[in-house]
């Protein structure tokens, strides 16, 4: 085997949807530059989502770090028998690349010690030591992480030839689309704007700092309606059940609320029929970019320059932000301190984000 092009290369992401997206263009990049190598892909059970059918990617594994903590709880030793099966898994794979997107210093070790020879990814802490090649990073910040995460190519050689987030719905998939649009009276001719009042599930219980107020997306909805005579779809995740319904109750007009009753397949594929996207900073910003709609995000403490949709058409995305001093304060993975945690978004009124929504339709 030639050393500068490997044959069987992991790629490691545990962290959230988003993230998981933000890997797409280095996934088509890799598989450009090297069609023929085993490209496999370790992440958590909620992300595994948006790589299903994606035609570059060979195989999947899911890692999720709380089983093997809450197992310990109960059997020490049950937990390190299923972990020590879960790196043999790998190991039998016999991979000769490892692009480690983790930020852990855990990680690059176990893929040290099942023998993965060539370890690339980001010295973040020092937690990269046991990486062959690496960036240092303090945090990403300056660029967006799909830039950080392609630079990456240059410790294979490899040219930046696809930059576009990707999601893949299989014919099923796409067929209950469109007896989702039939069953609830939704035409080709229809304007449909899907409002995701939730999301940042990443952040734990953080995340409703990523929130726009309910109410808020309550007005815009009914001005959508009255404006531009859209079908209105809530959306969201079950966690997100909370938030969706009182956008639901607070709405005048008629809306379709679905939060809690797709799998993020199914949410996808509404948003490939959405002709605008409504959302806060997240993971379904992301899948709303991947699946070709327009979107108005909402950010507050979060960097858009870095997290925000990230796309070949610029000009199909607007970020409605307030313009603070104190702005971004979430920094190299922290959120800085603040009396009014929310004062970025709660500031953000309805008009802003019409506006934007005008702007685009």
């Amino acid at each position: 085997m030639n050393a500068s092009k490997p044959e069987r290369i992991l790629i490691v992401n545990t962290f959230g949807i988003g993230d998981v997206l933000f890997t797409t263009p280095l996934i088509r990049n890799i598989k450009e530059n090297l069609p023929d190598c085993f490209l496999g892909y370790i992440c958590n059970q909620r992300a595994k989502g948006v790589l299903i059918n994606n035609p570059h990617i060979d195989k999947i594994m899911v890692f999720e770090k709380d089983y093997y903590r809450n197992l310990a709880k109960f059997s020490r030793l049950k937990a390190l028998k299923d972990f020590l099966k879960f790196l043999n898994r790998i190991r039998r794979e016999r991979f000769d690349l490892a692009i480690d997107l983790s930020l852990s210093g855990q990680v690059s070790f176990f893929l040290w010690l099942i023998g993965i020879k060539k370890r690339i990814g980001f010295n973040y802490k020092n937690r990269g030591r046991l990486l062959s090649q690496s960036i240092a990073i303090e945090g990403y910040e300056g660029k967006h992480v799909v830039e950080f995460y392609l630079e990456l190519l240059k410790f294979m050689g490899f040219k930046v030839v696809s930059q576009n987030l990707e999601i893949y719905l299989s014919p099923a998939e796409n067929m209950w689309k469109e007896d989702f649009l039939k069953n609830n009276n939704i035409s080709d001719e229809d304007m449909v704007i899907a409002i995701i009042p939730g999301g940042g599930a990443s952040w734990g219980k953080d995340a409703g700092l990523k929130h726009w107020p309910a109410e808020n997306f309550a007005k815009i909805a009914d001005k959508c309606i009255e404006k531009f005579k859209a079908k209105i779809i809530i959306l969201g995740d079950y966690s997100d059940l909370n938030i969706c319904n009182k956008v639901f109750e607070a709405t005048n007009g008629e809306v379709i609320q679905v939060c809690g009753r797709t799998d993020l397949r199914q949410f996808a594929a509404i948003l490939n029929r959405s002709n605008l996207v409504i959302t806060n900073d997240g993971g379904p910003l992301h899948i709303a970019v991947a699946m070709g709609a327009k979107t108005v995000s909402i950010f507050g403490p979060v960097d858009e320059r870095v997290y925000g949709p990230f796309s070949n058409d610029p000009v199909r995305h607007r970020v409605v932000k307030r313009f603070l001093d104190c702005r971004p304060c979430y920094q190299r993975f922290k959120m800085a301190e603040c009396n009014n945690k929310r004062i970025c978004l709660e500031g953000l009124s309805p008009d802003e984000v019409l506006r934007a929504v005008e702007d685009l339709i």
